[in-house]
């Protein structure tokens, strides 16, 4: 069988994207893999924040094209850079193992996020981050901060900004986990829906190719994300939105956190849920959706 993988051409998208191709092959025997590199709109454009220029849509947009135009078969992304509604005739037919989900902060002087000098400049796109951030330090100077993750290592490095908050899976993914000064727990900075974890889509008409799929999918993982997911379609979120959820399996139960806030980091409110473990991906969904619903009328 010969399947065409579609990914961006970031080089953590391309560490991914691979990383899951030799996962398949592993699991499929004879399976060949060709690789469709796409230069995604969100790509494009690095001079302004993702909330002025469409938001993160703008990461998988060009990838489902390729979709639905033929030229893939089914497309890596990161899960968190995927809206809760996709097309109609696309399905995310495989969630598997998560890596790390949590946030790193990388400072220029090595310091933590407590022991940064009063005032400095962290960089940081992401409202959920801003916020998370200011509850801790008031007095940081938030600097918007976009690019590849080299990119935004340099800019630490270069003094452009003190520090700077990443994805810990993505520096893991590139080799770079050393580079993190800090790591931030849930009950610092509460991570992104779905950060950490693959979403990888194809068509819904595929039924063949969600099969070969399938083989690698992480049954825990892809109830986590649901929970999370649920969450995010529930509150209508977006780039505009501060919204976190995080759900991991406490035991014998499926533990949901969440967080939401105004645009401008006001009306902070946060939530939880525990549901029976083991849960399937509808209880999950259902779980998140009441939280979700519950904050957004709080």
């Amino acid at each position: 069988m010969r399947l065409v993988l579609a990914t961006r051409r970031s080089a953590l998208a391309l560490a991914q994207s691979r990383a899951f191709a030799d996962h398949l092959r592993g699991a499929v025997p004879g399976l060949t893999i060709e690789e469709l590199q796409v230069v995604t709109s969100g790509d494009k454009t690095q001079d302004r924040p993702l909330q002025d220029i469409g938001g993160k849509g703008l990461f998988i947009k060009e990838l489902e094209e390729a979709l639905l135009d033929g030229r893939a078969d089914f497309a890596v992304h990161s899960i968190k850079d995927v809206p809760a509604e996709i097309a109609p005739a696309l399905t995310l037919a495989c969630i598997p193992a998560r890596e790390d989900p949590r946030d790193a902060l990388v400072t220029r002087a090595g310091v933590s996020l407590r022991a940064l000098p009063e005032g400095a400049r962290v960089g940081t796109s992401s409202l959920r981050r801003a916020v998370a951030l200011r509850a801790v330090r008031p007095d940081l100077q938030i600097e918007p901060l976009r690019g590849n993750v080299d990119t935004r290592l340099r800019k630490v490095e270069d003094g452009t900004v003190d520090a700077a908050v990443l994805a810990l899976a993505g520096l893991k993914r590139l080799g770079l986990a050393g580079r993190a000064t800090e790591i931030l727990e849930p009950e610092v900075s509460l991570p992104a829906i779905g950060q950490g974890a693959l979403g990888i889509e194809c068509r819904v008409a595929d039924a063949a190719i969600q099969d070969v799929l399938a083989k690698v999918a992480d049954p825990e993982t892809t109830v986590r994300v649901s929970a999370e997911r649920a969450v995010m379609a529930a509150v209508e979120g977006n780039c505009r939105t501060p919204v976190a959820a995080y759900a991991v399996r406490d035991g014998d139960t499926l533990w949901l956190r969440a967080f939401l806030a105004e645009p401008d980091g006001s009306r902070q409110r946060t939530g939880e849920r525990r549901i029976p473990w083991p849960a399937d991906s509808a209880e999950a969904a259902r779980c998140g959706h009441d939280l979700g619903v519950e904050l957004e009328a709080t």
